[in-house]
């Protein structure tokens, strides 16, 4: 099993939204969890994972995680070289180092150059950028690679997003 998760911030709340499924190339079989909750922790440049974190965990409890192959992430594994902890390595963290995460960040974070592979898909010229913890970079790569869809986004993802931002 994979999980995908994302998070869409509205009027003091967060909407996310977990698309769970089975290969790396599906496009149509996926099941939904949803949930909102309000008081969320404002932004703050560098620590995204305060607002974000406490989201997706709320939402891991609900959802039995004895087979999930890999989690990925809207954002960043690490911050720099020196594998600072982003969104999906402080999730990592927080699962006991337990289930790999993929991040699949849309805009490039340049204080990190050697964690991180940039994908091109379709005919984009603008990447999508991969990081990850308790899998291989290049195997993290190429599963993300693999997902359906002819255009930068893989097909599941762009659904992911659009289910977190339908209120």
């Amino acid at each position: 099993m994979i999980l995908a998760f994302d998070t869409y911030y509205f009027d003091g709340k967060a909407k996310t939204v977990c698309l769970e499924f089975e290969e790396w190339n599906e496009s149509k079989n996926f099941k939904i969890h949803t949930e909102i909750i309000d008081n969320i922790e404002e932004y703050v440049p560098g620590e995204f994972y305060k607002r974000e974190l406490p989201c997706i965990i709320s939402l891991l409890n609900k959802i039995d995680l004895t087979n999930i192959e890999a989690i990925i992430v809207d954002g960043f594994v690490y911050l720099d070289d020196e594998k600072k902890y982003g969104l999906g390595g402080r999730l990592y963290e927080k699962l006991n180092n337990r289930i790999p995460i993929i991040g699949v960040a849309k805009t490039n974070f340049a204080a990190i150059e050697k964690n991180k592979r940039a994908l091109k898909r379709g005919d984009s010229k603008k990447p999508l950028y991969i990081t990850s913890i308790g899998i291989e970079l290049d195997d993290a790569f190429e599963k993300v690679e693999s997902m359906a869809g002819e255009f930068r986004f893989p097909t599941l993802l762009k659904e992911l997003d659009r289910l977190t931002k339908e209120l």
